[in-house]
């Protein structure tokens, strides 16, 4: 039963992958942005299913069973915020695409600024902390599938396997498919996960049950400062502020604001993505609270795979590889759209302009699709050894992305005139970042807040010094 489900799930995704292809249509636009098509629903459902991810399913539901549920609040009204970010920046990233024809991030950096330092540092930043991020779904997808099996497919085996699929499926159609895959795989997502909630808790004798349970095992499970006050005034303000600027520096997010058919289908998927995450992002978190009653005392990674554990110890093997099909789903269609964008960005941020050689449409799309290929390789290398806890991982790539906002916001919504000033902003915030991560710089110094919040404020002061409002 369980490796029929995987394969129908297999052969569904591969047909919508032929479907979104169009080789008579093979250029940069139509390849790499869908030809700047998407209507409301495929645009909100494909930022929604690139943004919730690994992150959501496993890395949401291992907090949960760390934390309590006070990690439901912060990510979910944090998440929230993005949808003003994308109102702020990502309508501006939009028109300037749409008027001068920008296909990745630094095209648009190069484009207002007319600096190739800073549009390549932009450039090289994201991709470099979009690796991480980009193996956390493979590894992701492999502690899935080996708990699937019942251990019968290896990890090792798993991420290679799922990682072939992803290329094959991205090589084939570009971000039509990509957009095509992700609508199904949002709905996917969203549908199981509600469902894996309601089975769960119906076998442990209802909700209200099931959190009594939990909290006569671990109370601070259900306060708000979480378990062992995890949760401090100063890092509540760190995380609910930290998305609005981290996920419009997402690549593969940044990249979505060009491919909206107008401005008003953007608009209006802002406003479903400020609201849809306080609603889902309580699903994953409600089970990894309960897995105390199940599973108490794990530790390290352990609390990773508290999700499939649950399913598995509660529901049937059926259902069990259905809802985990859908996290794979949740988890390939982030990584699908990662490795579009960044072989994007390398083809026409790096192999054209400084090509000696005239590079024809065809053969643009081509180096892409390649690149998709080693992309994957890369992230897989990655993810046979990886580092930390799911969230920490996630954690460390959103910090560094996170320090290009105020360059992003400078560049699109205010006149940056000395472009100097940016670039030594993100060299200065990317010393802090690894200073604070490798313990170079005593963490006091954050005075309490999480040291990403030092990073995009010691980002912004820089920046802004080159900046003259229009």
């Amino acid at each position: 039963m369980i490796y029929a489900i995987l394969i129908i799930y297999i052969g569904f995704t591969f047909w919508g992958s032929l479907i979104g292809s169009d080789n008579k249509e093979a250029t940069p636009e139509s390849y790499f942005l869908a030809n700047r098509s998407l209507t409301t629903l495929s645009l909100f459902f494909t930022i929604l299913a690139t943004n919730f991810s690994a992150f959501y399913f496993l890395g949401f539901a291992g907090e949960g069973y760390k934390i309590g549920y006070a990690h439901y609040i912060i990510m979910s009204f944090g998440t929230g915020l993005a949808g003003l970010s994308i109102l702020i920046l990502g309508t501006k990233i939009w028109s300037l695409g749409k008027e001068n024809g920008y296909i990745t991030p630094s095209e648009l950096i190069f484009g207002q600024t007319k600096s190739r330092s800073l549009s390549t540092l932009f450039s090289l930043v994201m991709i470099i902390f979009t690796l991480p991020y980009l193996a956390l779904q493979i590894v992701g997808g492999g502690y899935i599938l080996e708990n699937l099996t019942g251990g019968n497919i290896s990890y090792q085996l798993a991420i290679v396997l799922l990682t072939l699929f992803t290329i094959v499926y991205v090589i084939i159609g570009g971000m039509k498919s990509v957009a095509r895959t992700d609508l199904k795989q949002g709905l996917i997502m969203i549908i199981f996960m509600i469902l894996a909630v309601l089975l769960v808790a119906k076998d442990l004798g209802g909700i209200s049950k099931a959190n009594k349970l939990a909290a006569n095992i671990v109370p601070a499970l259900f306060s708000e400062s979480g378990v062992g006050d995890h949760y401090t005034p100063q890092k509540w303000f760190s995380f609910i502020v930290f998305w609005f600027f981290c996920i419009p520096m997402f690549p593969q997010l940044f990249m979505r604001f060009y491919i909206a058919k107008d401005l008003s289908h953007l608009k209006k998927s802002a406003i479903l993505y400020a609201f849809i995450p306080i609603v889902i992002s309580i699903l994953p978190v409600m089970i990894g609270v309960w897995g105390h009653i199940s599973f108490p005392d794990l530790t390290g990674k352990e609390p990773d795979q508290i999700l499939p554990m649950m399913l598995l110890e509660h529901t049937s093997d059926w259902f069990s590889a259905i809802v985990m099909t859908g996290a794979i789903a949740a988890f390939m269609s982030t990584l699908d759209s990662q490795l579009l964008a960044l072989s994007t960005m390398i083809t026409r941020d790096f192999y054209i302009p400084f090509s000696k050689r005239s590079i024809t449409f065809k053969r643009e799309v081509f180096t892409g699709r390649v690149l998709v290929a080693v992309i994957a390789v890369l992230g897989l290398l990655i993810a046979l050894n990886p580092f930390d806890t799911i969230f920490d991982m996630g954690k460390m790539a959103f910090s560094g992305l996170a320090i290009l906002f105020p360059t992003a916001l400078a560049v699109t919504r205010f006149n940056l005139t000395k472009p100097n000033f940016a670039i030594s902003s993100i060299v200065v915030s990317l010393f802090l970042l690894f200073g604070f991560y490798y313990k170079w710089i005593p963490a006091h110094w954050t005075f309490g807040f999480e040291s990403f919040i030092i990073l995009i404020f010691v980002s912004f002061i820089i920046c802004f010094v080159g900046v003259r409002r229009v």
